[in-house]
């Protein structure tokens, strides 16, 4: 595979809390093939079509764990044990709707389940950088025209939201407290927090997403119930923010003082589009499909317009986007496509080794 960060992964200890998840698994996967030493902390798989499970990642990596990231002794003793160099914060409950089921379940694993990561990064020397992935949805959403910058206020109306707001609050505590720049010879830590838009990819099975749900109607025959039809999302696929992610590591390592910053990772403006756009770009790649609008007035609140301003990761980083939305949505039909008759590992690979060229 070609390496697009000079080698900077090969050897390194990496760290992935949320390995077994959608974005973990594709990481987890990148980094591997970079020659990185990956140790995965993780809750089982949501299911068994996951693509960890279908792509055998968890055999392939240093460490497969399963465990939880509310746990913080757990946490600290695996740290302590594998003394990871680099450490990728993805472990999260990541479902808006979901959020209002289990409002304390959902706050406990995204604030507490952070500052945990945070406090092992802090007692574990051996850590020099730190990613803690959050969201796009953790700003107060005014439903503006405009994209988001890196320094607008946290909020969100919904639990999910709020509580990533709430986390992106203590990240920011931290490095201010026990990670602060001014005084990177006494700590030896630089910590950035990163944003994404919508992540679209193989693999991804989750309940109360657009793409998944799409596949589960397309696979079985039935209408594509569109819940949210004119909500309007930064749509990206998920290669895009993993190679900001894992840009921004390299940065840090290098200039840590100078990146250690909250940093936003979405498409170019004209992959901004409407759920029920997207669902029929999917439909035009698969060639067959039918779409419903079920939307309820009087449903659970979810976001209908939300952007981000990439301008700092274009400018400070030179990370922009590399896809269009058409590319984009016709890379995640190809894997559901093809996930039935190759190999899964195989297909990731292939799916990076053509986004990379």
């Amino acid at each position: 595979m070609v390496d697009i960060f000079n080698n900077f992964y090969r050897g390194k200890r990496v760290l992935l809390t949320g390995h077994t998840g959608f974005k973990g698994s594709w990481l987890s996967i990148w980094l591997y093939e970079l020659g990185a030493e990956v140790i995965g902390i993780g809750l089982d798989p949501y299911s068994e079509k996951d693509n960890f499970v279908l792509s055998g990642i968890g055999k392939k990596i240093k460490a497969d764990i399963k465990a939880d990231i509310r746990d913080g002794k757990k946490m600290k003793e695996i740290f302590t044990e594998y003394q990871p160099d680099v450490v990728f914060h993805l472990a999260a409950q990541p479902l808006v709707r979901l959020s209002y089921e289990i409002p304390v379940e959902t706050y406990e694993t995204n604030v507490m389940g952070t500052i945990n990561v945070l406090e092992s990064i802090r007692e574990t020397a051996s850590v020099k950088v730190g990613i803690m992935i959050t969201t796009d949805k953790c700003y107060e959403n005014k439903e503006q025209i405009w994209g988001y910058r890196e320094d607008e206020p946290m909020g969100g109306y919904d639990p999910y939201s709020s509580s990533k707001g709430a986390a992106e609050i203590a990240i920011s505590s931290w490095r201010r407290s026990f990670f602060n720049p001014n005084v990177y010879e006494k700590h030896g830590k630089s910590i950035a927090s990163v944003r994404a838009g919508n992540v679209i990819g193989g693999g991804d099975w989750s309940l109360d997403r657009i793409i998944p749900d799409c596949i589960r109607a397309l696979e079985t025959g039935r209408t594509i119930d569109i819940r949210s039809p004119r909500a309007i999302r930064p749509w990206q696929h998920v290669l895009e923010p993993l190679r900001g992610y894992m840009l921004l590591a390299r940065k840090m390592w290098e200039e840590p003082t100078v990146y250690c910053e909250s940093w936003n990772f979405g498409p170019q403006a004209e992959s901004i589009a409407d759920v029920w756009s997207v669902a029929e770009k999917l439909i035009k790649n698969y060639g067959y499909g039918t779409l419903r609008d079920v939307s309820d007035p009087d449903g659970l609140h979810e976001a209908k317009l939300l952007m981000l301003d990439i301008s700092k990761a274009r400018f400070k980083l030179g990370w922009e986007p590399w896809l269009n939305l058409d590319q984009c949505i016709s890379l995640v039909a190809d894997w559901y496509m093809q996930y039935q008759k190759m190999d899964v590992y195989d297909l990731c690979i292939n799916q990076i080794e053509k986004y990379i060229k």
